[in-house]
C-alpha cells in the first residue's frame, strides 16, 4: 500500500472510532464526512440536546502534499499519537490548529 493511501486509511478508521463512541446518543448525530477527492476528512455532529442546537466539528483531519494536518481536535485524545500507532509517521503529522511559530517546537512536521 503506498503511503497516500496508507495515510487513508489511517484516517478514516481513526475517525470510525471516535464515531463509534459516540453512536449510543440517538438525538446527536454522528456524520463522517470523507471527501477523497480533495483529501479532505471530518467528524460531525448534528442535532440537539434539551433545545439546545449541537453543531460543529469534533476532528478535522486533510492530507495536504503527503501531509496529514490535524486541523481541529475536539476530543480530550491525542489524535497525533493515534495517527503514529496508525502507520502515519511523525514527520508527516502537521498540528494546523497551532501557528508556525509554535510548531517548530511540537517534534511535529512544520507544513
Amino acid at each position: 500500500m503506498d503511503k497516500l493511501m496508507l495515510y487513508r486509511q489511517a484516517i478514516k478508521n481513526l475517525l470510525k472510532e471516535y464515531a463509534d463512541l459516540s453512536a449510543a446518543d440517538k438525538e446527536v448525530d454522528t456524520q463522517l464526512l470523507f471527501d477523497e477527492t480533495h483529501d479532505h476528512y471530518q467528524l460531525m455532529h448534528v442535532g440537539w440536546i434539551n433545545g439546545q442546537r449541537i453543531y460543529g466539528s469534533v476532528i478535522h483531519l486533510d492530507l495536504i502534499h503527503g501531509k496529514v494536518w490535524l486541523q481541529h481536535n475536539g476530543t480530550e485524545g491525542d489524535i497525533a499519537q493515534e495517527l503514529m500507532a496508525g502507520g502515519v509517521a511523525r514527520e508527516d503529522i502537521v498540528l494546523g490548529f497551532r501557528s508556525p511559530a509554535v510548531r517548530v517546537h511540537t517534534g511535529y512536521a512544520v507544513a
